[in-house]
């Protein structure tokens, strides 16, 4: 698969099966470790769940993969990897993308001494009204 090729990762069999559930159609979408390997359950694939965890990381680490973090401990992955906000269903756990053109950030805080900042994550949570 070009997309691992690309990013310089080895294809092997689980990183090219894993690959083709996130990006073979050409949608963007957000995961979780959890519901990738669900995904993989489904469609046949004899994958770990700690496989699954660190070929995200991998995907990461080479730039396929944007890493979500909602709550602190909740990360979502997702394939679309340019600076964009995202909507967070607090109910349903459900991370979509967030139109971006809608969003001004028009100052940010300077960072401590002796740091840069490195991102900004905007995560926008939703709630059904009442």
């Amino acid at each position: 698969m070009t997309w691992l090729g690309q990013a310089g990762l080895r294809p092997t069999r689980q990183r090219v099966a894993l690959a083709e559930l996130l990006v073979g159609d050409g949608k963007d979408r957000h995961v979780t470790a959890e519901s990738l390997f669900d995904s993989a359950k489904d469609r046949g694939v004899a994958v770990s769940l700690a496989t699954v965890y660190n070929t995200l990381r991998a995907f990461c680490e080479a730039g396929l993969l944007q890493e979500v973090t909602v709550d602190g401990s909740k990360s979502y992955f997702d394939t679309n990897t340019h600076d964009h906000p995202h909507f967070f269903w607090e109910d349903e756990a459900h991370l979509f993308d967030a139109p971006a053109d809608q969003l001004e950030i028009t100052r940010l805080p300077e960072a401590p001494e002796g740091a840069e900042i490195a991102s900004v994550d905007v995560v926008i949570r939703l709630r059904r009204r009442n």
